[in-house]
């Protein structure tokens, strides 16, 4: 008595960051429950490997590639407008029991997809505008940015049924701006692979000062306070090597890096899920310079997995406690992330106390089965009855 469940993805999938990792495994985890997931989606992926769900498409070709983070004109003018049309066709077509759209791109296209079909919407909500948009817009226009964020945020949400969210934080804020009660917000966390990490958990880093950092180099990550602090920590300990495991190009940052006498200190690295774990392995300390963040950052989930002992900035410590799974350091303050950066090399007993936490907490809390059994509850408390008489309609049209 499974539900078919349209799961929306405005943006390129399958591919190795937040929203679309966040989409395949929650997916794969519900198809495991029993139901039926169908993910429609954009023509860009990063791969084209089949999976255990159907994926539709706006187009019949797909590019294998990779979309930046953020709106675009092009994201805004063709893809969401071919994905709203194609979340039209297939509700059309099939008798789907609920539609799950990932981030506000995806609640606008299946809002304006499903029209008046009676279908219950999801909005699977990843972070908050306000926070975000600015982080897109520059110095001149980011105050104007984050003010349409933040009337974006109160206005939004309250479009779809039912809304889930990924941290606390995120679901305190929406029923703070007064359009949602708390019984219309739940809270669905990430999961993470425990088993693909494994592999790294108790291996001794090659250098007790071999500092990583994995994913995007986009601008609201807050890179350039780790290359500060990293350079701090380095004049003192001279040993002290970053691995950067990026998904995106290191050139903005090149000047940057040589200006502060590290360029030499850094090792670049393609960003490879394959490999990710081994590389874990080798580092001692993982790092999370980003200041703003109301969602939680799959990356630190990972380097919990990996058994890594985390310096991460306040805003994107989500579940890192200071001194007892991790070290939590102020936002923007370079010196506090240095000096964490030292403490940890200098000290292994601390390392691998804080690497153990870390891992026990994410192998306790953080299972996407959890996550989709969460999902599930919202699912059925939308439908009621609904799914069963679907089923049993079909057994009986196929006899």
């Amino acid at each position: 008595m499974g539900l078919r469940i349209a799961m929306v993805a405005a943006c390129p999938f399958p591919a190795r960051r937040g929203t679309p990792l966040r989409i395949e495994r929650l997916s794969e985890a519900l198809t495991e429950l029993g139901h039926d997931v169908e993910v429609i989606t954009y023509p860009v992926g990063e791969s084209d490997a089949p999976s255990s769900f159907p994926v539709h498409r706006t187009s019949k070709t797909m590019k294998v590639g990779t979309i930046a983070p953020g709106p675009t004109p092009r994201k805004l003018l063709q893809y969401d407008p071919m994905l709203a049309a194609k979340i039209g066709q297939l509700l059309s077509d099939k008798p789907f029991d609920v539609v799950h759209a990932h981030h506000v791109e995806g609640l606008l296209t299946a809002w304006w997809g499903r029209g008046r079909k009676q279908v219950p919407l999801v909005y699977d909500a990843h972070t908050m505008l306000g926070s975000e948009l600015p982080s897109y817009g520059g110095n001149v226009i980011s105050r104007m940015m984050g003010g349409t964020g933040r009337w974006l945020d109160v206005h939004l949400p309250p479009l779809a049924d039912h809304v889930v969210t990924v941290t606390p934080d995120i679901r305190d804020r929406l029923v703070n701006c007064g359009r949602l009660t708390g019984d219309q917000v739940t809270v669905a966390m990430n999961g993470v692979e425990l088993d693909v990490f494994s592999r790294a958990v108790g291996r001794a880093p090659v250098a007790p000062d071999r500092v990583i950092y994995t994913g995007t180099l986009a601008g609201y990550q807050g890179f350039d306070l780790l290359l500060k602090a990293f350079a701090k920590a380095r004049a003192v300990r001279p040993t002290m090597q970053l691995v950067v495991a990026a998904s995106s190009s290191f050139e903005r940052y090149e000047e940057l890096a040589s200006s502060l006498g590290i360029r030499d200190a850094i090792l670049l690295e393609t960003d490879d899920f394959r490999v990710l774990p081994d590389r874990l392995a080798e580092a001692a300390i993982a790092v999370m310079p980003r200041t703003v963040c109301d969602g939680i950052p799959q990356k630190l989930l990972n380097y919990m997995a990996a058994g890594k002992a985390v310096v991460s900035s306040a805003g994107s410590a989500k579940v890192i406690r200071d001194g007892q799974n991790g070290l939590v350091v102020p936002n923007d303050d370079v010196d506090a992330f240095a000096a964490a950066l030292l403490r940890l090399a200098g000290d292994a007993e601390l390392r691998d106390r804080l690497a153990a936490a870390a891992y026990d907490h994410v192998a306790r809390e953080c299972a996407w089965s959890r996550t989709a059994q969460i999902c599930e509850n919202v699912y059925v408390g939308l439908t009621g009855g609904r799914a069963a008489t679907r089923s049993t309609l079909m057994a009986n049209n196929a006899a």
